[in-house]
């Protein structure tokens, strides 16, 4: 069955915009709206929808080496265009009131969101990171991001199969090409905390090799383990 949502809390009023999907997240870069300023070179801006959750948040300024350094990052513009290629966007044209048309091709590179409470694994090359706090989103989390140490490349990983709850304060363990996630505090309702804490008590498995997450059949194989003084 196919239904309409709305949901305008934190979203911008804008025409003219470039929009590109990354994941389940919806990455919005400047438009028109009236009344707003469009001859001083500010900073683009960018608002990120959480298709999941069903929240705007906004990007906060990139920090640049002064003046001399503003045209590093795009201005303020409308009549753009916005296209993801592998993990890299591409944004292209679109004009200013003041500067009038512009012809100089920007890359956007997402990075990983400030967060704690999350986990870490290493396999080979590349660390993997899972879950934990968003602190600009104020949400818990539920992404895998990826970075390759040889290139210190970050990229977010499409997961197939169920992913795992949001959640932070959890552990993560790689066996073989395998992550293990247990535990964890996570909200009965979604990714936002409601003060309806719940903690994980299952285990889910993803593989690095398919990007596939699943979660394992109970075994009522019993285990004795004895500590011993060494």
């Amino acid at each position: 069955m196919l239904r309409w949502t709305v949901h305008l809390e934190g979203g911008p009023r804008r025409v003219n915009h470039a929009a590109v999907a990354v994941g389940h997240k919806v990455y919005s870069f400047g438009g028109y709206c009236s009344g707003e300023d469009y001859e001083t070179l500010r900073q683009i801006d960018v608002h990120v929808f959480n298709t999941e959750s069903l929240r705007w948040t906004k990007l906060p300024p990139v920090r640049t080496g002064g003046r001399e350094h503003a045209r590093e990052v795009p201005y303020m513009r409308y009549g753009h265009t916005a296209v993801l290629v592998e993990e890299t966007v591409l944004i292209w044209g679109g004009r200013n009131d003041t500067e009038g048309a512009c012809n100089v091709l920007y890359a956007f590179d997402h990075r990983v969101c400030a967060r704690d409470g999350h986990s870490a694994c290493v396999l080979g090359k590349a660390m993997y990171i899972f879950g934990g706090y968003e602190q600009l989103a104020d949400c818990f989390s539920n992404e895998i991001h990826k970075l390759d140490t040889s290139s210190m490349c970050w990229s977010l990983v499409s997961v197939r199969g169920t992913p795992a709850r949001w959640r932070d304060f959890h552990s993560a363990t790689i066996i073989g090409t395998k992550m293990f996630v247990f535990g964890g505090r996570a909200d009965r309702f979604g990714p936002f905390h409601s003060n309806n804490e719940i903690y994980c008590n299952k285990i889910k498995i993803f593989d690095t090799e398919t990007n596939c997450c699943s979660t394992p059949q109970h075994s009522t194989t019993a285990h004795r383990f004895e500590w011993k003084e060494v």
